[in-house]
C-alpha cells in the first residue's frame, strides 16, 4: 500500500471541500449512494457537514449508526435547514462508503473486523472507501492499514481556545 499527500487544508472548508473533490471525481449520479457509517452522536454532525458540502449532487445518501444495517436511515435534504436523517433505509450496495473515524475511538462498540465485514457486504465492485478522522485516529486505531481505504481525509484540532469574559 502507497500512501500519496493529496493536499493540505484548513478550517470546515478543508473537510469538506475535497471530500466533494473526491466525489466529484466518481462522476456519480441518481442511482449512486453514498453510506456513512460512524457512531451515533459523536460522528452525526460530521455527516451533516460531509452531506451538505455534497448537496448539489445528484445521489443518495445514507447514514447506518454503528454499522447497523437494520438502524439505517436516509439523510435528506431540509430547505432553509440542511440535512437531517429521515425514514428508515434499507441497505444496498453502495457506490462510496465513508468511515467516520470515531469507530475507530476505544469507546466504540464496533471493531475493526465488523467494519471490514461491512464493507465488503455493502461496497459495490468498484466502489471507494473514503475515511474521515481527527488527530490520526486511523493509523492511531491501526486501521489506516488494514481498511480497504481509497481516501482519508484527517483533520487536526490545534489549538483549541477557550474564553471565558468578564463584564
Amino acid at each position: 500500500m502507497e500512501r500519496t499527500l493529496i493536499d493540505t487544508t484548513k478550517g470546515v472548508s478543508g473537510i469538506s471541500r475535497p471530500f466533494k473533490s473526491i466525489l466529484e471525481q466518481l462522476d456519480l449520479g441518481d442511482d449512486d449512494i453514498i453510506l456513512y457509517i460512524g457512531l451515533p452522536g459523536v460522528c452525526t454532525p460530521f455527516i451533516e457537514l460531509l452531506s451538505y458540502a455534497i448537496r448539489t449532487l445528484r445521489l443518495r445518501q445514507v447514514f447506518a449508526p454503528n454499522c447497523q444495517a437494520d438502524r439505517a436511515k436516509n439523510v435528506i435534504s431540509v430547505q432553509d435547514l440542511g440535512v437531517q436523517f429521515g425514514e428508515a433505509a434499507e441497505l444496498t450496495k453502495a457506490t462510496a462508503i465513508v468511515v467516520l473515524g470515531g469507530l475507530a475511538m476505544p469507546i466504540s462498540p464496533v471493531t475493526q473486523e465488523e467494519v471490514a465485514r461491512f464493507l465488503a457486504h455493502y461496497l459495490q465492485p468498484g466502489g471507494k472507501v473514503i475515511g474521515l478522522s481527527f488527530m490520526g485516529m486511523f493509523d492511531q486505531a491501526g486501521w489506516a492499514s488494514a481498511l480497504p481505504f481509497d481516501y482519508i481525509i484527517d483533520a487536526t484540532i490545534n489549538p483549541v481556545k477557550v474564553e471565558a469574559f468578564t463584564r
